[in-house]
């Protein structure tokens, strides 16, 4: 069930004073302006504000605060809006009735766990791409960030209307593979008591020594009896899937999981790389010089082509790349495709975005987003490695130490085009300082006081909303009511780190609600104010749980 927003109720009522405006000759205006509608940083200046007369100023030759009355006097009653004032420069204020922000009460706790769905993508079919960690090592504090935001923002774009799919891209082809491979088969040897030498580029971490052990326990000897090409092969088969298996387990820990996984030798084994250099061929996109083949990006405004199969015949990484948008957006048809990708990628996305126009797609429907680095901190201290391998350090072991809501709500809290700093010492505070610990607490206090109001036999169902007129109260109200709206915001603009600050500013106003209005009262002349404020409590607690759960928090009852 979609929720619908007094924001576009308040725009309507803007054109109609335009259209009546319009037909008493009042305004010139060959076509209808867009209307846009932002909340005031200063409450005084009302809950909604427009500044179209200050854009309709050129074009009607009138002066804007003119406008902006003339606008006011033509403005329909409704039951949402209690007035509306013309401001300087020339500015349209808008201030709700206090009777249907009380409502709203009542149209939040009916809507329940729905709370906050918008209908802005109308069941378009969407792909969230992200993480896609190549399965020859852990996934780390860096790939952790995008984890978290892909997540995030599928949560956000499935309550906005978008059929979502989640999908993880398993780079298990190409040369990093067969480095993998002979690193494994390696250790696996040496493990067994060999002497033999490592590969040179081989991967060096821990883990792969311990990834030998494991295929040892399951496999015992058997890979010793082969020649090298089949060891390696049956080996490498086994330490992929169990290297994938292992950042299933890893992200499972913070609450990320996929809809897909998607193995990119399927690209190979389907003919579907083939497909699309067959396309990209018939279109003269691709051409052969230095001995090798070349993407010709530059037709499409890219800076420089780009080498697809190299002169030793190996295709690319970008090959695959293209192959696998072609099955995103040909083969599977999705309507628009999100793919979430490191710093170290960014340069990547303008022939990416050539490679889909290229490929007949509207590059449009390709959103690149890029997840910038991270610092972890002790305090002032910068933590550069594992303490248990001098390595990188990996999401398990940040997720063991902070836990898994301290690690969602930091991520998210940053824009990812910023980088950002996490420190672990705060995300493991249990005290107002630690935002995660505010807000959950925010929960579980409301949570007690609803478990009190039961054991006392209270039924708020048929409570009165209309006594909620002190100042808190209604300022929660509007607080909480923002949802649906910042929903909609953050699906158009991919913007899911927006919910950590409206979580905050949501437990703020319940906080400062509860210590200045006394909810359970022990007076029974207070009883019908006591059932007021547990629906409005209740309400809180609907909004506040539909907020966590958007951004793949837990919800406690207790703390």
């Amino acid at each position: 069930m979609a929720t619908p927003l007094v924001r576009d109720r308040i725009s309507q009522l803007v054109a109609e004073a335009i259209e009546q405006a319009r037909q008493e000759g009042v305004v010139q205006l060959e076509t209808m302006p867009q209307i846009l509608m932002e909340r005031p940083s200063n409450r005084e200046h009302g809950d909604f504000a427009t500044s179209l007369p200050l854009r309709l100023a050129r074009a009607t030759r009138i002066n804007p605060l003119q406008l902006a009355e003339m606008l006011v006097a033509r403005m329909p009653n409704s039951s949402e809006v209690d007035r509306v004032e013309a401001a300087l420069p020339g500015f349209v204020n808008f201030f709700l009735q206090n009777r249907w922000v009380q409502q709203q009460v009542e149209v939040v706790r009916e809507a329940g766990s729905d709370y906050g769905n918008v209908e802005v993508g109308r069941q378009r079919r969407i792909m969230v791409e992200f993480v896609s960690v190549n399965p020859t090592g852990p996934v780390h504090v860096g790939h952790t960030r995008g984890a978290v935001l892909g997540s995030a923002l599928a949560n956000v774009l499935k309550a906005a209307g978008y059929q979502v799919t989640r999908e993880y891209y398993v780079n298990d082809a190409g040369n990093q593979m067969d480095i993998f491979y002979r690193s494994v088969y390696a250790r696996y040897q040496q493990a067994l008591g060999y002497s033999v030498e490592f590969p040179a580029n081989g991967y060096q971490g821990d883990y792969i020594q311990d990834l030998a052990k494991e295929i040892i326990d399951a496999e015992g000897t058997r890979f010793l009896g082969m020649d090298e090409e089949q060891a390696l092969k049956e080996i490498g088969d086994v330490g992929r899937e169990k290297m994938v298996v292992n950042i299933r387990e890893d992200l499972d820990l913070i609450g990320v999981d996929f809809d897909n996984w998607f193995s990119e030798r399927t690209l190979f084994e389907n003919q579907e790389y083939d497909r699309a250099m067959n396309l990209l061929r018939e279109k003269n996109f691709l051409s052969e010089r230095e001995n090798a083949l070349w993407f010709n990006s530059s037709l499409l405004g890219d800076e420089k082509d780009n080498v697809v199969v190299r002169s030793s015949g190996e295709p690319t990484y970008f090959a695959s790349d293209i192959a696998y948008h072609y099955n995103k957006f040909v083969a599977r048809n999705f309507d628009h495709v999100i793919d979430i990708w490191g710093a170290d990628h960014q340069g990547h996305v303008p022939r990416m975005k050539a490679a889909v126009e290229a490929l007949g797609v509207n590059p449009d429907a390709l959103t690149v987003l890029i997840s910038q680095l991270v610092t972890l901190k002790r305090g002032a201290e910068t933590v550069r490695a594992s303490k248990r391998t001098g390595d990188f350090v990996t999401l398990r072991e940040l997720a063991e130490e902070v836990g898994s809501d301290a690690c969602r709500y930091f991520f998210l809290a940053r824009a990812p085009s910023t980088q950002m700093e996490f420190d672990l010492e705060l995300a493991k505070k249990e005290s107002s300082e630690n935002p995660v610990y505010y807000i959950q607490y925010g929960h579980a206090r409301i949570s007690s006081i609803l478990s009190l109001a039961r054991e006392r036999g209270l039924d708020w169902t048929s409570a009165d909303v209309s006594l909620l007129n002190d100042p808190n109260e209604l300022n929660l109200i509007r607080t909480m009511i923002r949802l649906p709206e910042l929903v909609e915001q953050m699906a158009r603009n991919l913007e899911p780190h927006h919910l950590p600050h409206f979580a905050m500013e949501l437990a703020t106003a319940f906080h400062w609600f509860y210590e200045n209005c006394r909810v359970v009262s022990a007076n029974p002349e207070d009883n019908d104010m006591t059932l007021a404020r547990l629906k409005l409590v209740e309400s809180v607690q609907i909004v506040l749980r539909r907020t966590l759960d958007l951004m793949g928090m837990s919800a406690p009852e207790r703390m």
